[in-house]
């Protein structure tokens, strides 16, 4: 009979050719554990989705209790649903000022297609400016934001009007101009390896995106609830933008996203043309009672009080003869390398001696380190003895 990870490679849509195939049996707090029983620190959070760990108590309750009254009832924005209603408002005072309505998604990537579309149905407009190095989804409405053609070639031909500009280079803000529609930025650049933004450029962004008449769109799904040491990126960053991108750790492991801004820009798809967004999934039930149950967590329990400290702790452990710099927001960290070379046997002997890291798209030089945010003190002093050890490793391997 064939075993569960040959059918996994047979059955199951693959993204890649070298998949990790850890075959999970179960989770709780910041562990994953595979079918023979060995546990992994998850130093990862499935990519900056489990902020609150694994099987949160408040999460799952919320889950069995929203299980036993409704799933799916009709199409999203149509009927009145508790869960909705309730995360939403507590959202909504968590940002407060412009920031109304929230229309909810599925996915991070949705929420970016829904940020293009606000953007030139609000400015009549149609032109859009991203960053260089950004990553915003695989939609192909996001992969034109791509600035790579590696990435994104083989699809041409995609949206037209899309402009880049270099993150963190004030110079290029005058690329915004009276024809553009909107400028999508990520608050903290993932995928090119955890850069942090010059706060002067995020500021010289929206004054000069207020000056044209164009909307600033921030890309918080990664940043977003906590990540970055305060609930979101542009409070930390002294910025407002009009429009909010959520997505990844907002369901406290469920699949949900969301647009923010005023009651005014939402309102913009509702007509000319009618029903200008709609989704049968978003803001279902059980997601948007997952996402009040976590925030609540977060707020309840100061977990996002915790993450400049927790931030500061690995920065000091980590520290070896192959590191070149440590780049970091909070809890979502970078960790570049002296040698590229030296890349793939620390997360190669970093995963098989129990701890969870991976790479970016756009660095390789460096790796992710992006843990749950309840990592203990006695968590993160256990993550930094794995990831020395296999930084002595591969110096080992390469400098005998």
């Amino acid at each position: 009979m064939p075993s569960l990870r040959q059918l996994y490679l047979s059955n199951v849509g693959q993204t890649s050719e070298l998949p990790l195939l850890l075959e999970v049996d179960h989770a709780n707090g910041m562990y994953i554990f595979d079918r023979d029983g060995k546990k992994y620190l998850d130093l990862n959070s499935g990519i900056s989705v489990s902020s609150l760990g694994h099987c949160h108590p408040k999460v799952v309750s919320a889950l069995k209790s929203q299980s036993e009254k409704y799933l799916h009832t009709m199409v999203y924005g149509e009927h009145v649903q508790s869960p909705q209603v309730k995360f939403a408002e507590l959202l909504l005072r968590q940002l407060k000022n412009k920031y109304e309505s929230v229309y909810y998604l599925m996915s991070g990537t949705e929420a970016v297609e829904l940020g293009m579309k606000i953007a030139k149905n609000a400015t009549n407009r149609y032109e859009l400016i991203s960053c260089t190095n950004a990553y915003h989804g695989s939609t192909q409405g996001a992969e034109a934001l791509r600035s790579d053609l590696d990435y994104k070639s083989a699809y041409h031909p995609l949206l037209p009007g899309i402009n880049h500009m270099r993150f963190n280079h004030l110079e290029d803000v005058n690329l915004i101009n009276e024809g553009t529609a909107g400028v999508i930025i990520e608050a903290v650049q993932a995928e090119a390896g955890v850069i942090p933004p010059d706060i002067m450029f995020l500021i010289a962004v929206q004054k000069r995106c207020e000056e044209v008449g164009a909307l600033f769109i921030l890309d918080e799904i990664q940043t977003g609830f906590g990540r970055t040491g305060h609930l979101f990126a542009h409070q930390k960053y002294g910025v407002s933008p009009d429009l909010i991108l959520i997505g990844k750790s907002m369901g406290g492991g469920m699949p949900i996203a969301g647009v923010v801004g005023s009651k005014s820009l939402m309102n913009t798809i509702i007509k000319n043309p009618a029903l200008g967004h709609i989704t049968t999934f978003g803001g279902h039930p059980m997601s948007c009672a997952a996402a009040h149950a976590s925030l609540q967590a977060l707020l309840d329990e100061n977990v996002v009080d915790q993450v400049l400290n927790k931030e500061a702790m690995m920065k000091d452990l980590l520290q070896h003869n192959i590191i070149k710099e440590v780049r970091s927001s909070g809890l979502m960290m970078a960790v570049e390398l002296t040698k590229r070379k030296y890349l793939k046997h620390v997360v190669k002997h970093t995963i098989e001696n129990g701890a969870l890291i991976d790479y970016f798209l756009f660095n390789d030089r460096s790796f992710r380190v992006a843990p749950p945010l309840i990592i203990t003190e006695k968590q993160i002093k256990e993550g930094c003895d794995i990831l020395l050890a296999s930084m002595d490793y591969a110096e080992a391997k390469y400098e005998k």
